[in-house]
């Protein structure tokens, strides 16, 4: 049976308590006008936990924390965090930008423990329209009491889920076949077979095929990485193209027709699907290394697409077809590991409001720049976080982006400038700049 919880609508709920959604809860902690309350199916904060192996860093700077690009005087900065648990001269020390990923997740958890905003174990199952507000159903996942909450806006920040091939969905429950999100979980299982397989060309395929590198010899199997990319590649990483993860490019492009966007961030792709530089260091001075002793148990191969996928006995059977030479050829082994990204999926709670949430002719939601969905018949806003890259750029996922998406999206709840949002943050001109004199073409 139902229970109301929430004895008074609240200005904001939010879905989801990922880095954005807990750096929204922490910008909004100084402002006592807003209630708000956001709810999590987890237990407790966890961030890609799958994937939190010891060496492997953050691929932004430490200031891409959950608050410092819009306040960097906030009690939840990163260094704050490292003061409290006494490691500041540590991380001075230390002299790199880059953290490590296990650190931050301990980071983002040690700000979460501090919020009494936040609900875990709590399951948004349903938002409906009532009146002018939404009443939001939320089942704690120990009890499996439902609790209602009336709320006047909504945020989402459910984040992404794996994203599996085509060729590989029918195995997506086999412990024998994960993908790469799960990876630790699963790494003593997959180790014991002889030969293992990565998929995938970005930075976590690179990241497990490394950790699998480092064990292999003590395991004593076999390693195939095999990418449908035009190559191992590096992500860009130069100073001007890193300015188009900063609120001046959001602007821009979001200012774009729909199909220009999409034409754009066709070929964007190098600046977030490939591998960061120190990455393809490591696994190449590996390599190199164990090649004194004789070639390195290893194929890695790209251009190569998985087209098919079966199970034999207690193998895999994985086709692929080589993109450049036009013929197929078959891989056996007894693990595989999917390391093929992450999607975004329009939350299954926000169904009943499907209609009132208007869409482009491929289906997607349309947002404003604020971040609020574009809807008909409802009095508030239900705001994205991380599900616009289709409107407003690579930057959606920037860690970096984040804060500023915060700040942006408690501005336009209030309805003024709580946080001040510098307007010229980088050094180039994306569109025309304003020193140059545009020709207006008349319509004929």
């Amino acid at each position: 049976m139902d229970s109301t919880s929430s004895p008074s609508p609240l200005d904001l709920i939010g879905i989801g308590v990922g880095p954005f959604n807990l750096g929204l809860a922490c910008l909004l902690e100084p402002v006592p006008s807003v209630s708000a309350r956001f709810f999590e199916t987890r237990s407790r904060f966890d961030w890609h936990a799958g994937l939190l192996m010891e060496d492997c860093t953050l691929q932004v700077p430490f200031m891409a924390d959950l608050v410092t690009m819009v306040d960097p005087r906030s009690r939840y900065t990163y260094l704050n965090y490292l003061h409290q648990q006494g490691r500041l001269y540590q991380f001075y020390f230390y002299e790199d930008f880059h953290t490590p990923r296990a650190d931050y997740n301990r980071y983002c958890r040690w700000a979460s423990e501090q919020l009494d905003c936040l609900e875990f174990s709590s399951k948004v199952v349903a938002v409906e329209k009532q009146g002018p507000l939404f009443r939001v159903s939320v089942k704690n996942t120990s009890t499996a009491e439902v609790t209602v909450h009336l709320a006047r806006n909504i945020v989402l920040g459910v984040g992404t889920t794996p994203s599996w091939p085509t060729a590989g969905s029918d195995f997506q429950h086999d412990p024998h076949c994960v993908h790469s999100a799960g990876y630790l979980f699963a790494k003593e299982r997959l180790q014991r077979h002889r030969r293992i397989t990565v998929v995938g060309g970005g930075q976590s395929a690179a990241e497990v095929f490394l950790d699998l590198l480092d064990d292999q010899a003590s395991r004593g199997y076999e390693l195939y990485w095999l990418s449908r990319s035009s190559g191992f590649f590096p992500m860009e990483y130069s100073k001007l193209g890193l300015e188009h993860f900063s609120p001046d490019y959001t602007d821009h492009f979001h200012r774009l027709p729909q199909p220009r966007r999409d034409a754009i961030r066709a070929g964007q792709g190098h600046w977030y699907k490939g591998i960061s530089f120190h990455t393809i260091k490591d696994i190449y001075d590996r390599l190199y290394k164990r090649s004194i002793d004789g070639a390195p148990r290893v194929v890695l191969q790209a251009r190569s697409e998985l087209e098919q996928m079966e199970k034999h006995g207690e193998d895999f059977r994985l086709r692929f077809r080589h993109l450049d030479e036009g013929e197929s050829f078959d891989v056996c082994s007894g693990a595989v590991v999917m390391a093929t990204g992450h999607r975004y999926s329009f939350p299954d709670c926000l169904g009943n409001l499907r209609d009132a949430i208007r869409s482009d002719t491929l289906g997607r939601p349309e947002i404003r720049r604020d971040y609020s969905l574009r809807t008909e018949g409802l009095a508030g806003q239900i705001y994205v976080q991380n599900g616009e890259m289709h409107s407003h750029g690579i930057g959606a996922q920037d860690l970096g982006l984040g804060p500023h998406r915060s700040a942006t999206i408690i501005n336009s709840l209030l309805g003024r400038e709580q946080y001040p949002l510098a307007m010229k943050n980088v050094f180039q001109s994306f569109g025309i700049a304003d020193t140059f004199t545009r020709h207006h073409e008349q319509a004929h």
